[in-house]
């Protein structure tokens, strides 16, 4: 299959992210994943690219289309690659998993399966994430319409190696001690006594706030950028939209420890699909897109044209990141990377406000769990009060329906994120509803949140924190299906 003149120049605009050929097209390997050199803030930094045989970068077909072909390892490093919300995805073609393994320098996996249809993408389970490696991954829908596609992937960006960064926190990598997973851990055993909840980060992006007796927090790393595209405000991508072009903005956050409020300005915006899975159409503003989401927004150039931020702003910060929507001819000025004001923390009300567009048929469900969040001295996070590899797995049967309640007294919101399925959200402190479809979600401090899933296939799925470093000190468990 190929793309029509048309559809090819619509999606071009989104810079490389947009790859024009056909994944039957594409020659091995599929997709090689290497080092690159980037420039951020007039520094250069050594990162890492997921790049399609056409040197763009990840994937971008067609629903119906296949990912077949080789996965080649250039990094220098091993490799664990997750394929984030493809659910098509065969349980041993997912290195992500408690039974997988590394990916050796030099080696190649041979990869086979459906593209699921939807904005996903891809990135390592390790923290090297932090260093760009993740990339699209997206299967136009067949239904998509006449809409030009702009991928935006954020990131959080620090000059220092996520090994420094943990050790700054204070926390040991026992995610790093199964096959690999996380890279080393830093030397020395976590320091006893410090807790997280009451420590003071000093220079660190510190922000927190009362709620009568709640303290919430976010931001516990300070990062020296944001990115959208792999670029700051100081020089944003300008993607060229035609006057009064619908677009779909497929924005993925790819950051290891940020969430973000998508901030479309002038342009109104209706949200379509979260997570990749379409939900009925609703006017969004501000909407918060936590570590590991997706969100679909559709906005409409007006017909006089002009030019458009789009921004992702950090939560609890002035901080902010985005590209720019820009017909051509349009004046272009310089765009500040801080806001008025600080973004607010997020909270569940997108989740309570959307209604997936094909609900979890009825069914009862078949075992219930209550899902603990912790927080220890030196930098340990916790489900059931207990690391992964202390962890007791989840377990069900194929066909059954599962329940999730997640809780968390902590002081952080937790993306709490599953491998290999998706979910629906249906409950929360203010009752049931027929919420979303995902594969990640949001859980707030203090606030109860129930997610339905049908365990669909057999294998022993991770079920994480997508907060990596938290997920790097112990929240994690398994869902194990037989």
């Amino acid at each position: 299959m190929s793309l029509n003149r048309r559809h090819f120049l619509a999606t071009s605009g989104a810079l490389a992210l947009l790859p024009a050929l056909s994944l039957r097209a594409q020659q091995a390997p599929l997709l090689n994943v290497s080092s690159r050199m980037l420039e951020v803030k007039g520094k250069a930094a050594k990162v890492f690219s997921v790049t399609g045989a056409n040197g763009k970068p990840g994937l971008f077909a067609q629903e119906g289309e296949r990912f077949s072909g080789a996965v080649r390892n250039e990094t220098g490093a091993p490799l664990v690659m997750h394929w984030h919300g493809q659910v098509f995805a065969p349980y041993d073609q997912d290195r992500a998993r408690p039974d997988g393994g590394e990916l050796a320098v030099g080696a190649s996996d041979t990869h086979d399966f459906l593209l699921t249809p939807g904005t996903h993408w891809t990135h390592s389970h390790q923290l090297t994430e932090q260093q760009l490696l993740a990339a699209p991954m997206i299967a136009r829908e067949k239904d998509a319409g006449d809409v030009q596609d702009v991928v935006v992937m954020l990131h959080d960006f620090a000059f220092r190696s996520p090994e420094e960064i943990l050790k700054e926190l204070g926390g040991s990598n026992v995610h790093g001690a199964h096959a690999g997973h996380g890279g080393s851990a830093p030397s020395g055993a976590a320091p006893q006594g410090m807790n997280h909840m009451h420590m003071n980060h000093g220079s660190m992006n510190h922000q927190s706030m009362h709620h009568g007796q709640m303290m919430v927090h976010a931001n516990d790393i300070a990062y020296d950028a944001y990115l959208a595209n792999d670029r700051t405000l100081d020089n944003p991508e300008v993607v060229r939209v035609a006057p009064g072009q619908r677009v779909r903005l497929r924005i993925i956050n790819g950051a290891t420890a940020t969430a973000f409020f998508i901030d479309t300005g002038q342009l109104e915006a209706e949200c379509i699909a979260v997570d990749g899975s379409p939900c009925q159409p609703r006017s969004v503003k501000n909407p918060p897109l936590a570590q590991g989401q997706r969100i679909d927004l559709i906005v409409t150039m007006p017909k006089e044209g002009g030019a458009f931020p789009i921004f992702a702003q950090v939560e609890a910060d002035k901080l902010r990141t985005g590209i720019v929507l820009a017909s051509a001819g349009a004046q272009l000025r310089k765009i500040a990377d801080t806001a008025a004001k600080a973004a607010p923390h997020t909270d569940l009300s997108l989740d309570e406000m959307l209604r997936a567009a094909k609900p979890l048929p009825e069914k009862p469900v078949s075992r219930a769990y209550r899902l603990m969040l912790g927080e220890e001295a030196g930098y340990r996070w916790t489900i059931n009060g207990r690391i992964h590899g202390e962890h007791q797995p989840l377990e069900a049967k194929v066909g059954e329906r599962i329940s999730l309640t997640f809780m968390n007294p902590t002081m952080m919101m937790h993306p709490m994120h599953i491998h290999g399925h998706h979910f629906q959200v249906v409950g929360s402190r203010r009752g049931n509803f027929s919420g979303p479809t995902r594969d990640t979600v949001i859980v707030p401090p203090h606030s109860p949140i129930t997610v339905i899933l049908d365990a669909d296939k057999p294998g022993r799925w991770f079920l994480h924190c997508h907060h990596l470093y938290h997920m790097a000190t112990g929240m994690m468990t398994e869902l194990k299906v037989s």
